[in-house]
């Protein structure tokens, strides 16, 4: 039976619309670099800032760089992300319905724990979650298993009975690789193909379904 549910966050549980490429483009376009399309942006969601941007740049980046374009761009998405970020479909029904059956609820997320926290509060879901993990918690960022562990220690929880459930290939290796099931979410995927290649547990088209997996 599955008792513990690790939810990433954007494109699992709440679109972010263009917010993460609108704040990308224009963080590297302030800074006068090559500035990424729209599809190489999409493929390294999931992956911290400091890492995909440094990926998906022409220029050869130096740290200071980097936390400067980072910052740049934390800066406006933080900006825009309001308006632009809304919960799937019957997210807050299958939220309802886990806490309902006393199941444990967390976050483990590539954005910093801050601003997750901040989201969720727009939202209006903070109070489903029990604990959450951003980046900035972990040495080892996603697809480390990290972040799952230190929920799995820190609740003395039982990996057999746990979940990780997310949008990208990112999360279903993270899941793996800390010994736990994990379950693809189809509705907000922008590589559905890499995601079931993955070969997660579970791959699922509606967050309600979630509710009847054991």
């Amino acid at each position: 039976m599955i008792k513990n549910y690790f939810f990433d966050f954007d494109k699992t549980l709440a679109d972010s619309g263009d917010a993460s490429i609108f704040a990308t483009k224009e963080a590297f376009k302030t800074m006068g670099l090559v500035v990424p399309k729209t599809n190489v942006i999409l493929g390294y969601m999931g992956i911290p800032a400091e890492i995909s941007f440094k990926e998906m740049a022409s220029e050869g980046l130096s740290e200071v760089q980097i936390q400067k374009l980072t910052g740049i761009f934390r800066t406006i998405y933080q900006k825009v992300e309001i308006k632009s970020t809304k919960l799937y479909p019957d997210i807050l029904s299958m939220l309802t319905s886990l806490k309902n059956k006393n199941k444990n609820i967390f976050i483990v997320s590539s954005k910093k724990t801050d601003a997750v926290e901040r989201n969720l509060n727009n939202l209006k879901i903070i109070s489903f979650f029990q604990d959450i993990v951003g980046f900035d918690k972990v040495k080892n960022y996603k697809p480390a298993p990290d972040g799952i562990l230190l929920l799995l220690s820190r609740y003395d929880l039982i990996k057999d009975e746990s979940l990780m459930i997310g949008d990208a290939k990112y999360d279903i290796q993270m899941g793996k690789a800390a010994g736990i099931k994990t379950c693809g979410a189809l509705w907000g995927a922008f590589d559905a193909n890499g995601l079931a290649n993955e070969r997660p547990t579970y791959l699922i088209d509606q967050p309600m379904e979630l509710v009847m997996l054991e």
